[in-house]
C-alpha cells in the first residue's frame, strides 16, 4: 500500500495495492505496521463503525474530546463519498483548513486522521457505506460537531442540497466552536500523542 501525508498535519491517504484476475480483486486495506510506521505510532483499535447514506447526505464534521480523542481509519466499501478532514486544533498551522479525498468501491482508498482532527463526509452515491476503524469508544456526551456548512471553513461539498441530521444541522460553526473553548488545542493534542506513543 502507498501512504501519503496530507496538507493538514496527522491526515493520511492510504491508496492500496489491488490483485484482480477475473474472479474478483483482492487487496490489504488496513496494515498495522505499515500505517504505524508513516504515522509514528500504532493505531490503537477499540471500536468498528458501519453507516449507510443516501446520496447528498453530509456527515460531520465530527470529533471527540481529548483525552483520548478518536483517531479514525476509514474507507468506503460500497459507492463513493468525499471524505473531508477538518483541522480544527486551535493554534495549528493549519487551523481552519480542510482537505478533501474520494473514497469508493473502485480505487478502495483509505484516509487516517489523528486525535483531534474533525471529519466528515458527503454520500456521492445512493447507499455509500463507509467503515471506520477507531482508536476509543463512543462517549456519549464527549462526542461533538462542527457545523458542515459553515461558510467560514468554505468546504466544498459537491451536492445542491447536502441532508443534514438534526444534530449536525444545530452544530455551532468553527468561530462559534473556539469562542466557547469547545475545539482541542493543537499543543494538547501533540503532547497527548507524544505521551501516549513516545
Amino acid at each position: 500500500m502507498k501512504i501519503r501525508p496530507l496538507t493538514i498535519e496527522g491526515a493520511f491517504e492510504i491508496t492500496p495495492v489491488r490483485y484482480g484476475d477475473s474472479r474478483g480483486v483482492f487487496l490489504e486495506w488496513y496494515r498495522f505496521d505499515a500505517l504505524a510506521e508513516a504515522v509514528g505510532h500504532p493505531l490503537d483499535l477499540a471500536q468498528a463503525n458501519l453507516s449507510t447514506s443516501a446520496r447528498g447526505v453530509v456527515r460531520g464534521i465530527h470529533f471527540a474530546d481529548l483525552p483520548p480523542g478518536q483517531a479514525k481509519y476509514v474507507t468506503c466499501v460500497s459507492g463513493a463519498v468525499l471524505d473531508v478532514v477538518v483541522d480544527i486544533r486551535v493554534g495549528s498551522p493549519t487551523f481552519g483548513a480542510w482537505e478533501a479525498v474520494r473514497l469508493d468501491d473502485a480505487d478502495r482508498r483509505a484516509v487516517y486522521l489523528a486525535e483531534g482532527l474533525g471529519h466528515g463526509f458527503c454520500a456521492l452515491t445512493e447507499g455509500a457505506t463507509v467503515a471506520y476503524l477507531c482508536s476509543s469508544t463512543y462517549r456519549p456526551g464527549h462526542e461533538h460537531g462542527v457545523h458542515p456548512l459553515d461558510p467560514g471553513l468554505g468546504i466544498d461539498w459537491p451536492v445542491d442540497a447536502p441532508v443534514l441530521s438534526g444534530k449536525d444541522a444545530e452544530a455551532p460553526a468553527l468561530a462559534e466552536a473556539r469562542a466557547v473553548g469547545l475545539l482541542p488545542r493543537y499543543d494538547d493534542c501533540v503532547a497527548y500523542l507524544q505521551e501516549r506513543h513516545g
